[in-house]
C-alpha cells in the first residue's frame, strides 16, 4: 500500500509560489529603485549644471560693476560706491527654464557680495624672498593679532612659514642663506586656512583672522578707504585702536581721493610716508549663495581689477571656490 501525503504537497506547492512571488517583487522593486536612483541621479546633475550657469551670471555681473567703477571711480576705491552694496536674496523662479510640477514648491534663490580684498591685511607681504621674512611686515602682523586679540608672538612663525613657501624663483641672489631655518618640506600658502600648518595656529585662531587677513597672488597695500580699524591700526605707526575708530567715523563723512589727505589726517597736518596703503583697490572677493530647489552651492571668487580700464584691462577671475 502507497503512503500518500497530499497535503504535503500542496504545502510545498504553496511555499513555492510564494517564494517565487516574492522574489519576482524584490526583482522589481530593486528595478524600480535603480530607476529611481537614476532619476535622481539625473536630476541632482542637472541642478548642479544650472547652479553654476547662475554662478558664471553672478559672475560677469560681478566683473561688470566692478569695471564700471573703476571708470567712474579712477583714483580711489570706497564703501559709499556701487560695488559695496550687497545682493539680498533674490527669487530666480521665473528665470530657471524646467518642468513645472503642480503642487510643487520650487525654490531658486541668488545673493551675495563683493568685498574689497586690499581691506584685509595680505599675509604674502609678509616675504618677498625664500626664507627671509620681511622684518618690517612681521611687526605690522603683530599688532594686527594683537589688535585682535591673538598671541602677537604667532607674526614670527607665521612669517617663516609664508618665506618658506615663496618659489624658487624668488630665491635671493649669490650664497646667502636663509635668515630662519626651515624643516620640513616648503608649501606655498594658498589660503587663510593654511595657517593651520603652522604650530601654535588653532582652528579658532584662523577664524578670528578670517575677516582681517587674506592672500593675493602678489604683495598688496592696504586701503585705507575699506579696512577694519583693527588693520588700520596695524598697519600705520603709531595709531591705536581708538584712533583708528576716529579714522573711521571720519571716512564716513567723505572718503581719502588721495593718499596725501589720509597722511594729513593721521599726522595732524604734517608731511610723513605711509608706504604701506592707498586709497585705489584692485582685488575682490565675491561671495555668492545659490539656492535650486535641493542644491546648494555657495562660491566664493577673486576678482583682479586692472589699473587701466580704459586700454583693455578689465576685471579678470583669478579663481572660484565651490563648496556644495
Amino acid at each position: 500500500m502507497r503512503n500518500v501525503r497530499p497535503w504535503r504537497q500542496r504545502g510545498v506547492a504553496v511555499i513555492t509560489a510564494l517564494l517565487l512571488t516574492t522574489l519576482a517583487i524584490s526583482i522589481v522593486a530593486s528595478l524600480f529603485w535603480q530607476q529611481q536612483v537614476q532619476v535622481r541621479s539625473m536630476e541632482n546633475q542637472r541642478l548642479h549644471l544650472q547652479t553654476k550657469w547662475i554662478l558664471r551670471g553672478a559672475l560677469d555681473w560681478s566683473t561688470l560693476v566692478l569695471f564700471q567703477d573703476g571708470i567712474d571711480h579712477r583714483e580711489y576705491t570706497s564703501l559709499d560706491q556701487v560695488w559695496a552694496t550687497p545682493l539680498a536674496e533674490t527669487r530666480l523662479d521665473q528665470y530657471v527654464e524646467r518642468e513645472r510640477v503642480e503642487g510643487e514648491n520650487f525654490d531658486a534663490s541668488l545673493s551675495g557680495n563683493i568685498t574689497d580684498a586690499c581691506s584685509r591685511y595680505n599675509l604674502r607681504n609678509l616675504a618677498k624672498t625664500r626664507g627671509h621674512p620681511e622684518e618690517d611686515q612681521v611687526a605690522i602682523l603683530g599688532r594686527l593679532l594683537r589688535n585682535v586679540q591673538v598671541d602677537p608672538g604667532l607674526a614670527r612663525r607665521i612669517a617663516v612659514y609664508v618665506a618658506a613657501g615663496m618659489p624658487v624663483g624668488a630665491e635671493p641672489s649669490g650664497s646667502e642663506t636663509p635668515a630662519t631655518p626651515v624643516t620640513g618640506a616648503p608649501v606655498k600658502i594658498l589660503q587663510v586656512e593654511d595657517l593651520l600648518a603652522v604650530q601654535g595656529v588653532t582652528p579658532a585662531i584662523v577664524e578670528r583672522l578670517r575677516p582681517f587677513v587674506t592672500v593675493l597672488p602678489e604683495t598688496t597695500l592696504v586701503n585705507v578707504n575699506t579696512a577694519a580699524p583693527e588693520v588700520l591700526a596695524a598697519v600705520v605707526p603709531d595709531v591705536s585702536m581708538s584712533e583708528a575708530n576716529t579714522l573711521i567715523v571720519r571716512r564716513k563723512q567723505a572718503p581719502w581721493r588721495d593718499i596725501s589727505y589720509f597722511a594729513t589726517d593721521v599726522t595732524h597736518g604734517q608731511k610723513s610716508a605711509l608706504p604701506g596703503v592707498a586709497v585705489r583697490s584692485d582685488w575682490f572677493l565675491v561671495d555668492t549663495r545659490i539656492r535650486l530647489d535641493r542644491a546648494a552651492l555657495d562660491a566664493q571668487a577673486l576678482i583682479q581689477r586692472s589699473g587701466s580700464m580704459v586700454a583693455g584691462g578689465g576685471p579678470k577671475v583669478k579663481w572660484i571656490r565651490q563648496q556644495y
